[in-house]
């Protein structure tokens, strides 16, 4: 795929999708968040080297409380560039078309919402948008993994007409997942959704990308359960939390990867509101809800003895204090260590937050959520396909 430097990008009308689909607050305000931070800078990145550039993103989606206008994120660019950008409301294409005809070198456009226009989701190179930025642009660039998944009009249209290729920010996601390659790779798997774990350690196991997997969250409940270890708790939340149908497949990587796979010799449960260690071959009663203090010191040598880290989810509820813990430890042991490390998931990003451990502590942390686990998992990113395509011209 053709990367931002591949261009000459000054004068150039310069279409740059990105994500900044933003959390809202109880009155309805977007929150300042991770991705319109490193966006924004991506985009001065570009402002300074003269190109014309008008971005392009959604926020939420119809129907929901969060689908709103950009123009309060555009307001949050400007503040953070210490550029003008010009908001442009609406999806009246003779506007858009006026605004670009008239940009500087330099200049900052921000359109509406993508999903507020008409067939953005299911008609991707013959809707509205697309057409009326084919004739208008020069340059497209394509710069979240996070909507790389989505085969939407924003995200491939312009693929088909104009010269395309990867932005700043996108350009090192991939830099980082690349360094992932060629094995060796400890995979760090936790949170609430143990489908994607699944997911991702039957392709890295398979493929010999990962070395060892440590397992944490929902998904080290699974495999406690399907090694045999259990109390009332585990299996009520097994039962009602729809992990019953995944246990064949834990099973058979147990026995396939044994030697490989981590799972907790010990978990932390939560006896009436309080912290209390107890080994899994010997479960007490109560809900697990963090790895234990053995399981956490094997982690942290595991960790200081490699060179490539990868970590999705955190290792508990890290939200309660007395199950912090385990992912409080295990980051913190991920940030001393001296290997590489990518750091994806919503929540471990939360955590690292909490926590106050310095984001340039870890090798790269990654914002792309169900975009970046698709990608783990071994599945093609449409977005990515097109740019290949494209660049193949």
């Amino acid at each position: 795929m053709r990367e931002v430097g591949h261009f000459e990008v000054s004068g150039k009308r310069v279409v740059k999708r990105v994500d900044i689909n933003s959390p809202i607050d109880e009155k309805g305000n977007i929150v300042l968040n991770p991705r319109i931070r490193r966006h924004a800078q991506s985009i001065k990145e570009l402002s300074d080297r003269g190109a014309k550039v008008i971005v392009t993103a959604h926020q939420g989606r119809k129907g929901e409380d969060d689908f709103l206008s950009l123009e309060n994120h555009a307001r949050m660019i400007a503040e953070l560039t210490g550029k003008d950008v010009r908001f442009i409301p609406g999806t009246d294409v003779a506007r858009v078309e006026k605004e670009i005809s008239g940009m500087k070198p330099g200049d900052i456009i921000v359109l509406e919402n993508t999903r507020m226009w008409k067939n953005e989701e299911d008609n991707i190179h013959e809707n509205p948008l697309t057409k009326v930025l084919a004739k208008n642009s020069d340059i497209y660039l394509l710069d979240a993994m996070s909507v790389a998944h989505r085969e939407h009009a924003s995200v491939v249209g312009l693929t088909k007409y104009v010269k395309s290729g990867v932005g700043f920010v996108l350009r090192n996601e991939l830099t980082a997942l690349q360094k992932m390659e060629g094995g060796e790779v400890l995979l760090i798997l936790g949170g609430g959704k143990a489908k994607d774990s699944i997911r991702i350690m039957r392709t890295w196991l398979a493929s010999g990308k990962a070395s060892r997997v440590l397992l944490g969250g929902a998904v080290s409940v699974l495999f406690i359960y399907a090694d045999g270890y259990r109390n009332e708790a585990s299996r009520k939340y097994i039962e009602e939390g729809g992990l019953a149908a995944f246990l064949p497949e834990a099973k058979e990587l147990l026995e396939k990867y044994r030697d490989r796979i981590f799972v907790p010799e010990d978990v932390a449960l939560n006896v009436g509101g309080e912290r209390v260690e107890s080994r899994v071959d010997a479960l007490g009663e109560g809900p697990i809800m963090d790895i234990g203090e053995e399981t956490i010191e094997k982690y942290s040598e595991e960790i200081f003895n490699t060179k490539k880290i990868l970590i999705n989810g955190p290792m508990g509820v890290y939200e309660m204090p007395q199950f912090e813990t385990g992912t409080r430890k295990i980051l913190e042991a991920i940030a001393e260590s001296k290997a590489f490390s990518l750091v994806g998931g919503g929540h471990t990003i939360s955590a690292i937050e909490k926590f106050k451990i310095p984001e340039e502590k870890f090798g790269y942390v990654s914002l792309s959520g169900k975009a970046l686990i698709q990608y783990l998992s071994g599945k093609e990113l449409p977005a990515l396909k097109a740019l290949k395509e494209s660049s193949s011209k």
